[in-house]
């Protein structure tokens, strides 16, 4: 059974064209229509033929909508539902797929008093960007965190879960707050961390940039794949996680000058202990099935 019948789609970049295409493959008797504030992306979108219908407006996309998903950076949230909120049906449901969910919940609840609210995020994705990056099978076999606020309807909630679970997601629900600690250390700091390396990198005066780029290995390929992400929703889930990612962040920075100690000291003893912990952890991943357990990544050397 299908959880809706009329999708709605604000912002068509990967994740959002990424919906479209998944709702097709998976429910193709779904009406999708799509939005985004860009003229341009628009007309790709509608070129691609991403949706059922693509609008000028937000009002006009979320008019007959039962479901509308927010696919714009979180620090856009609430501007975003602003701009539909006299348009929206009083039945329809309205989620996101935010990075933080605190914050996105704020937003959401002050620009739509009396919607239907029911955050989720799945955690998926990759560095590209725009309508044509997005592809169906992004969320199979990933995880979606549906957060949904205290007073959310049971029912509502039940009908997000399940529209993840038919686009192919594993479903986990989450307290909004608990979600932004547990994202901070998973997800915001290391993108912190990637940026600022790649940044060191290219900063370093003795280090010219052909050399960065010619004598890069593995780990440092790793991390500008990271550092290459959208910088306009990772300045916003900084600004918007700020407590959570400054509380993580402080940690790390604990257990790094722990780490400078001991090589500092010569103390071979801690620093193998410490790696194998973490080799642990990349194992535990790849049980689980969130990474490729092929040599170098599943890297192709053709």
């Amino acid at each position: 059974m299908l959880p809706f019948a009329r999708v709605t789609i604000i912002g068509l970049g990967l994740i959002g064209s990424s919906v479209a295409r998944a709702v097709r493959q998976h429910m193709p008797t779904v009406r999708i229509t799509g939005y985004d504030a860009d003229p341009e992306v628009r007309a790709i979108a509608d070129r691609i033929q991403l949706c059922d219908d693509i609008t000028d407006t937000p009002g006009a996309a979320v008019i007959d909508a039962d479901f509308v998903i927010l696919c714009v950076p979180v620090g856009a949230m609430g501007a975003a539902a602003a701009a539909f909120a006299d348009d929206l049906p009083a039945e329809a449901v309205v989620s996101d797929v935010g990075s933080c969910k605190e914050s996105v919940v704020e937003a959401l609840r002050a620009a739509l008093p009396n919607g239907i609210v029911v955050p989720a995020h799945p955690v998926a994705g990759t560095e590209k960007s725009g309508p044509e990056a997005g592809f169906a099978s992004l969320f199979h076999h990933r995880w979606c965190i549906v957060t949904p606020p205290e007073d959310a309807p049971a029912l509502a909630v039940e009908r997000v879960r399940e529209f993840w679970r038919q686009l192919g997601a594993m479903v986990e629900t989450m307290d909004p707050a608990h979600h932004d600690r547990v994202l901070a250390i998973t997800s915001h700091l290391p993108h912190l961390i990637a940026y600022t390396i790649v940044g060191t990198a290219s900063d370093l005066e003795e280090v010219t940039a052909s050399e960065v780029i010619k004598y890069s290995a593995g780990g440092f390929r790793d991390f500008t794949r990271i550092a290459a992400s959208d910088p306009t929703m990772w300045r916003d889930v900084f600004l918007a996680n700020k407590e959570a990612v400054l509380d993580m962040l402080q940690r790390f920075s604990e257990d790094l000058s722990a780490l400078q100690r001991a090589i500092r000291w010569g103390k071979g003893d801690e620093l193998f202990d410490l790696f194998t912990r973490t080799r642990a952890v990349r194992r535990s991943i790849i049980d689980q099935g969130q990474d490729d357990a092929r040599p170098d990544f599943g890297r192709s050397h053709d």
